[in-house]
């Protein structure tokens, strides 16, 4: 036995074998007729051409999940498909001179090609592309769904617009004034824009994440910052000379008394009402000229410089009758609030500094309990509680108790009114180009918009386009332009915009339990079957957006009877990025490394194993060329081990035997990993743990096999090579088929019964103890395991050495660690 030669671990040999064997039986078609029922799923990806390692390492924990949870006997549903639509194919189209579908469908393919490689389980039956018909049919259908339910509609709004490339860009997307894409100067533009009314369900969507505790909670905070609940008055405050009021919002209503002027947006329609035609308009239309060119995000920016310019107009503060000055300014937002806030400058630093360069009152209305403020000593606002001082009846009243009291006193008077807002905005899903889902509305002189039937549906992107930096190819194309309306069968024309990709990928999950359904998006019981999703995994980035329309979309989805999930993931793994050289990997760092490299070179499952033993999956990881050197190592360790003991074992099965002391501990190394492997995995996906106790294991078979040399206990290693590639299958998928084959085994390794650990074979019957003296060490001790205090205590004393040292001495006490330690405390 010893000196037969051993088989090298070939990888490149391996791994396309058992892909070709998984692909040929459809080994991972999901089982719709099980029980237990689990939904394992990783977002999507674009279909960029490439998989990078942040891809290899979600797909990586997804599919070990996956296969773990197979052999635990759950029928599991792991899916994969793409979201394909969005502006990266459109500017391929530019550049490259080649159809966005093609280029989508090439890139789909070398990714789908990809994931394969790394010997991912999805059920590819399932797979769905957002760019398809017969998705985005469905899509469309949605689409019409919320229309019909009073849930999309269209207003005209203020965009961030890039004239070169036609299209409207998100506020991220605008850098120092420009296109993050071309460069060229993003102006604001008011277009005719689609939204969703994601404000409807502001209050469900905040109350019901506490539903969410299999989430994490930064991710959960950063929605409920995101939604942004804030809870106080809308105030109405007359224009002086005119008929017409300028409501404001505040969470202070307890300030009121201390308002001393007004600022209005930039787009706020009273801006030109009061200036057009007066001495102040020239001034005020190049501060409004400069704010609209900003990004909200620059706009709302506490470090950028506030300006403000008076419009020439009074308004009334109505509980105290006084005249305040309306100014325009640019750090007002006319999508947040009512587009106007009233400044309080001794009771907001923002408003201080602001009253503070342009001269403006500032009027105490706030004191601290024991001392009263005096405006010529202020510094800075004064923000805390307090009581109310220069508010008419309200004086002496706490602060906090008094926003109820302003807020009836006002409601007494019809000045204003109690309100809950919202920092969320509806949803805006217009998009001036090609390459997304058609919105599936048509527009007639005579019946205005009309929702395209049914029947219809889907609405068609033509392929016969022009692609041009500047227009929108549907705009262009009088055959898609053109459609007969409806309702009255005259003349109409086709909505051009096309859909935000983010609803495409807000449904996508459903789809993915029924994805061959000609007549429905999915059927009811299909879906019921296995939403919410039990695992959803994917970065951190996404935590907010796409988390919370897909959180949207699902309680339209459960109001309109179509399920009864009322959230889309139970719980939620937010993995960490994959860096090197203490970077993000990005090509323009030059510190790439593709998992093509790591599979060609060591096999995808040193690429796996590394991925997932390097660091916890939430956590971000640090790319170590000796890490992936060290996993490859390893797994051809575990491969010499099985191959050379695989001829010895074959055949026993389930046979006793008399275990010596060496045998008992390679049991007990087998039952240990494998009770920390199946903990790690189901309950807190520690996979690097769960590697790491696996590598103890077989450190401890190798020790095993040098004491024994030929003369193990083919029992007990029949066992431990057994558990061995059964813990191991989920991690090295490949290895762990050619090693169960290796054994003798029949049937795949992925279609075994996770085994359960022995807790009698993890007891020990002795254990080596630390022995000090005043806390330094002083011997070592092997006594019998499990004895009390005082049995070890006593052990310890009665050692020859221990003896001498604390002979004479009091022992003044003993401080035990059961099975590990006792320090003898003397004088």
């Amino acid at each position: 036995m010893g000196g037969r030669i051993v088989a090298d671990y070939n990888p490149s040999v391996i791994e396309p074998k058992w892909q070709n064997f998984w692909e040929k039986e459809d080994f991972y078609k999901t089982d719709e007729e099980g029980k237990r029922k689990y939904y394992v799923l990783e977002m999507f990806p674009y279909p960029s051409g490439r998989l990078h390692m942040g891809h290899m390492r979600v797909y990586s924990i997804g599919d070990v999940l996956a296969r773990f949870l197979k052999m635990r006997g759950y029928s599991v549903l792991h899916p994969m498909g793409w979201d394909a639509f969005g502006l990266p194919a459109e500017n391929a189209a530019i550049e490259r001179q080649v159809h966005p579908a093609e280029w989508t469908y090439d890139n789909i393919e070398a990714m789908k090609k990809q994931q394969k490689a790394l010997g991912i389980s999805y059920d590819w039956d399932r797979e769905v592309a957002t760019c398809a018909p017969d998705y985005y049919k469905w899509t469309q259908w949605l689409f019409l769904l919320f229309y019909k339910r009073g849930l999309a509609y269209k207003k005209k709004a203020s965009v961030n617009w890039c004239p070169q490339c036609a299209t409207v860009l998100a506020n991220e997307q605008v850098e120092d004034g420009g296109c993050w894409r071309c460069g060229d100067e993003v102006v604001v533009k008011d277009l005719e824009q689609w939204f969703l009314r994601i404000t409807d369900y502001a209050e469900r969507l905040l109350d019901d994440l506490k539903l969410l505790d299999g989430w994490p909670e930064r991710v959960r905070t950063m929605q409920e910052n995101w939604i942004g609940k804030s809870e106080g008055a809308e105030i109405r405050f007359p224009v002086k000379g005119k008929d017409v009021d300028i409501p404001v919002f505040t969470t202070r209503p307890d300030t009121l008394y201390g308002v001393t002027y007004m600022v209005l947006a930039a787009e706020h329609p009273l801006v030109d009402d009061l200036t057009v035609g007066t001495e102040h308009e020239a001034a005020v239309r190049q501060l409004v000229d400069k704010a609209r060119k900003m990004s909200e995000v620059d706009r709302s920016s506490t470090e950028m410089e506030k300006e403000g310019v008076f419009t020439g107009a009074y308004c009334i503060n109505p509980v105290t009758g006084k005249e305040v000055p309306v100014l325009v300014g640019n750090y007002v937002l006319m999508g947040y609030g009512t587009g106007a806030v009233m400044g309080v400058p001794a009771h907001d630093q923002r408003d201080f500094e602001f009253a503070k360069k342009y001269n403006l009152p500032i009027q105490v209305v706030i004191s601290p309990r024991d001392k009263f403020l005096q405006v010529e000593d202020m510094q800075e606002a004064y923000v805390d509680a307090g009581v109310l001082v220069n508010s008419s009846r309200f004086d002496g009243t706490d602060s906090v108790e008094a926003k109820k009291a302003i807020i009836e006193y006002l409601e007494d008077n019809d000045w204003g009114t109690g309100k809950v807002t919202y920092r969320l905005r509806d949803w805006l899903i217009s998009r001036q180009r090609y390459w997304g889902a058609p919105i599936p509305m048509i527009y007639c002189d005579e019946c205005g918009p009309v929702p395209v039937p049914d029947e219809d549906l889907p609405v068609m992107l033509p392929e016969d386009v022009k692609f041009e930096a500047g227009k929108s190819p549907l705009a262009e194309h009088e055959g898609f332009l053109n459609a007969k309306c409806p309702t009255c069968g005259g003349k109409g024309r086709r909505e051009t915009d096309t859909m935000d990709t983010f609803i495409c990928s807000s449904w996508y999950f459903f789809r993915y339990t029924d994805p061959k359904n000609e007549n429905e998006a999915f059927a009811k019981d299909r879906s019921d079957a296995w939403l919410p999703v039990d695992q959803y995994i994917g970065g951190i980035e996404h935590a907010i957006l796409h988390l919370l329309y897909s959180r949207f979309f699902t309680k339209v989805l459960h109001d309109a009877g179509m399920t009864e999930a009322v959230e889309p993931f139970t719980r939620l793994l937010a993995q960490g990025m994959v860096n090197k050289d203490g970077a993000k990997m990005s090509k323009s760092k030059g510190n790439v490394v593709s998992p093509d490299e790591i599979i060609e070179k060591y096999g995808a499952d040193t690429g796996r194993l590394f991925i997932l033993f390097a660091a916890p999956p939430e956590k971000d990881l640090d790319w170590s060329d000796r890490g992936v050197e060290g996993c490859y190592r390893f797994l051809k360790r575990v491969w010499r081990l099985v191959d050379r003991y695989a001829d010895d074992v074959r055949g026993q099965n389930g046979e006793t035997a008399e275990y010596d002391k060496q045998d008992q501990e390679l049991r007990r190394a087998a039952h240990t990993a494998l009770k920390k492997v199946t903990e790690d995995i189901e309950e807190r996906f520690n996979f690097n743990t769960a590697i790491s106790a696996v590598m103890e294991a077989v450190n401890t078979a190798y020790g095993y096999m040098n004491e024994k040399e030929d003369h193990i206990n083919t029992v007990a290693m029949t066992e431990f090579l057994e558990m061995l590639v059964l813990v191991l299958a989920p991690f090295a998928p490949h290895l762990g088929e050619e090693m169960w084959e290796r054994l003798g085994k029949e049937g795949s390794v992925h279609q075994q019964q996770w085994p359960a650990y022995d807790p009698d074979v993890l007891q020990v019957a002795e254990v080596e103890i630390v022995v000090q003296v005043n806390g330094k060490v002083r011997g070592k001790l092997t006594i019998p395991a499990g004895l009390d205090k005082e049995a070890m205590q006593q052990q310890a004393m009665a050692d020859d050495r221990i003896a001498q040292l604390v002979e004479g001495k009091q022992v003044v006490k003993a401080i035990t660690v059961p099975d590990k330690l006792v320090n003898l405390v003397v004088r």
